[in-house]
């Protein structure tokens, strides 16, 4: 996928809770396994797939997938965690599924009974992916606006901005607003100093840590978009002008009949 495409997905993207009662088929299910793989290779993470996962969820409706998003227990892992998770759930939205980031309203158990992961592994949270109905149901517009009401602007994320933030860091922000985070909370926090850009979250050693892993992504396509390479180092984020971004490529095959099938 381009640059260009991961922002669309950007806009499409909306957390689903409400899935068809087809699961996958196994072409779909075998892509998603090797965009797992290919994250878990570059990244040193532990993502595990699961093709039938609705026996780990009780307010999610019909069949899903989903993955166990796993990593040794650091703040640096938490954080690749958002981010590399955040680049299948893009893929995947990109090309017509939908997607939900989920922590805590899972049994954790089963799905770590259905998991092989090596000791000293932390299951973070699971990412779900499936057919989404084409219309939200009653359940997914309430908690959608139970998680929403009290949006975050970016101007809010900043807890020091010394100057007028350039036209290029502005879009990676926007970018930011529309970032995924648990219970739509956007804990992290930004500082614009001496022309340079740097982020941190309260307590790291938390899932807070994953919310900006995903930040961290959506900022740095949204600066990319303008023409302004970097990566993030340290909390800062860094410009470097050869700098290519290179994710998980895919081959998706999904059939319009598919999308529509019940």
């Amino acid at each position: 996928m381009t640059n260009s495409e991961y922002i669309k997905a950007i806009e499409m993207r909306t957390s689903r809770r409400s899935y068809k009662s087809t699961g996958l088929d196994n072409n779909t299910a075998e892509i998603i396994r090797s965009m797992v793989d290919y994250v878990n290779k570059k990244s040193g993470l532990n993502f595990v797939f699961i093709q039938d996962a609705s026996f780990a969820f009780s307010i999610f409706s019909g069949r899903f997938s989903a993955i166990a998003v796993c990593g040794p227990d650091t703040i640096a892992a938490r954080e690749d965690c958002g981010y590399y998770g955040e680049t299948i759930v893009l893929q995947c939205v990109y090309h017509g599924l939908g997607t939900c980031w989920v922590s805590g309203t899972y049994n954790e158990n089963k799905v770590l009974e259905a998991i092989d992961i090596p000791k000293k592994t932390r299951l973070y949270c699971v990412i779900v992916i499936g057919f989404a109905n084409s219309k939200k149901s009653l359940k997914e517009n309430i908690m959608y606006k139970a998680t929403h009401k009290n949006n975050k602007s970016y101007q809010k994320m900043f807890e020091a901005c010394d100057d007028k933030l350039p036209e290029h860091f502005e879009y990676a922000m926007q970018l930011v607003e529309a970032a995924p985070s648990a219970v739509n909370r956007r804990p992290v926090k930004f500082r614009y100093e001496n022309g340079a850009v740097s982020a941190y979250v309260d307590e790291p050693y938390s899932d807070k840590s994953i919310d900006f892993g995903i930040a961290k992504l959506h900022f740095q396509l949204g600066a990319s978009a303008k023409g302004i390479k970097g990566e993030w180092i340290n909390g800062v984020f860094t410009v470097d002008k050869n700098r290519v971004l290179k994710f998980p490529e895919t081959n998706f095959n999904i059939e319009k009949g598919d999308l529509e099938n019940e």
